[in-house]
């Protein structure tokens, strides 16, 4: 019998740096494992405004470029109009528009289906806080 599920965990996340790439594919690995979804989608999202989930490869030089490739685009600076509110991170805002808010990956066979070097990552740019992800796999069982 197939059943349509819906299966949903939270990660969180506390970085030591304000700005951190984390390597997630292990940890969203385990709850589509623990979903018991035989196929469908996962929903990988920070549920905040200045973090970001991306896939691409897990090498240390190109997880360096990409770090530096946000700074140049939106870098650290003082007379950002967001800042007279108060704040000092409007070019958080700005890194995590550039890396995308969230994304949606094939489930099959009860397993994430990624291509060769895709991986999953966890991109803070207001760190030293405690933050949230959502998991959400949808799909159907075997039972």
């Amino acid at each position: 019998m197939v059943t349509m599920k819906a299966h949903t965990e939270y990660l969180t996340f506390n970085t030591d740096e304000r700005y951190k790439m984390v390597h997630i594919t292990p940890q969203v690995e385990q709850i589509v494992r623990r979903s018991g979804i035989a196929d469908g989608l996962c929903f990988v999202s920070p549920m905040h405004i200045t973090a970001a989930i991306y896939v691409n490869d897990n090498e240390d030089g190109l997880i360096e470029d990409i770090s530096e490739w946000v700074e140049k685009l939106a870098p650290s600076r003082p007379e950002y109009r967001h800042h007279q509110t108060g704040e000092d991170n409007a070019d958080a805002h700005l890194k995590a528009l550039l890396l995308h808010h969230e994304t949606t990956l094939p489930v099959t066979a009860g397993r994430l289906d990624l291509g060769t070097w895709q991986r999953i990552f966890y991109a803070e740019f207001d760190g030293q806080r405690s933050k949230r992800v959502i998991v959400k796999v949808l799909g159907v069982t075997a039972e």
